[in-house]
């Protein structure tokens, strides 16, 4: 049996389903009107009701007062169909707190009894200051990872990398580029850390800053995120340095010569006053364990920077 060329025809109608969606048989055969569709025979199994007839003529006379149609602007609003229900737009809604600078963290009064704070549980800002191949990345996850508080770890390094195009690597000479780059990465990365610590999520950075350069560097982080900004340096010998800088691949690998400068400017961090940690004979764990001993001394005695 062959079908008139044209539109196709409408699926089928199966017991159970209601016509297709969006399918109108007036607008896939435009015509005059051919009379009343046929009925389909009932599936079998399925009672059906009894068709009825139409209702008969009242007989002659005048056909019954109808009502004039009401103005379109006096008809209700047809309702919604059923199978398409209407629902609330809730995406996007969570209402978030604005980031505002980091205050100092609070510190009990200083009385007998007083413990020390725990830097486990309290939402912290720390900044985790090293050279190239301290383990200042590594660190700064595993401790991110165990606390036993919403922690976010920020490296400038891989913000510094979302410059595909146009990247600036420092590793070819030190440029107004590559100034620029680093420091929209540092104030990316102090944006980023206000908005979690806003919504009571902490946060580490880790960053390679040389206390020679104050005002670019650690003023530049403070200046950004908050003065309760707690610095930590990681500074291991030159020769740890230079073995965990070898097994680095990519940028990320400096040549000997440049570590060795790196280490020997970090090394202007003594006597700085902010507290110093040497991981040359600590694993990663161990360290991070340090460090929540070294920062719960900060939050009782912020260091002066």
């Amino acid at each position: 049996m062959q079908h008139p060329v044209g539109s196709p025809l409408p699926p089928p109608h199966q017991p159970g389903h209601g016509p297709a969606l969006g399918w109108s048989p007036a607008a896939h055969h435009p015509g005059p009107p051919q009379g009343p569709a046929p009925v389909p025979p009932a599936a079998p199994g399925y009672p059906t009701a009894p068709r009825q007839a139409p209702a008969p003529h009242p007989g002659p006379g005048p056909a019954p007062h109808q009502p004039p149609p009401a103005p379109a602007h006096h008809r209700p609003a047809p309702a919604p169909p059923a199978s398409a229900p209407t629902m609330p737009d809730t995406t996007g809604h969570v209402p978030l707190p604005p980031g505002g600078p980091v205050a100092v963290p609070s510190v009990p009064p200083a009385t007998a009894t007083a413990a020390a704070p725990d830097p486990t549980t309290t939402t912290l800002a720390v900044l985790l200051i090293g050279p190239a191949g301290a383990g200042k990345t590594s660190v700064a996850k595993y401790w991110a990872d165990h606390r036993r508080v919403p922690t976010a770890h920020i490296s400038l390094d891989d913000v510094r990398e979302w410059v595909r195009s146009g990247f600036a690597d420092p590793q070819t000479g030190w440029n107004e580029h590559s100034e620029a780059q680093y420091r929209l990465a540092r104030r990316t990365c102090g944006f980023s850390a206000r908005n979690f610590l806003a919504n009571g999520i902490s946060c580490i950075l880790d960053d390679a800053v040389f206390p020679d350069r104050p005002v670019v560097g650690l003023g530049g982080w403070k200046r950004h995120v908050g003065p309760g900004l707690l610095p930590v340096v990681l500074l291991p010998g030159l020769d740890i340095v230079l073995e965990r800088n070898a097994e680095r691949s990519g940028n990320r690998r400096l040549t000997d010569e440049e570590v060795a400068r790196i280490h020997g400017r970090m090394a202007g961090w003594y006597g700085s006053g902010l507290p110093i940690i040497d991981n040359s004979q600590l694993d990663i764990p161990e360290t991070a364990h340090l460090l929540d001993e070294v920062l719960s001394r900060s939050i009782a005695s912020p260091p002066a920077w």
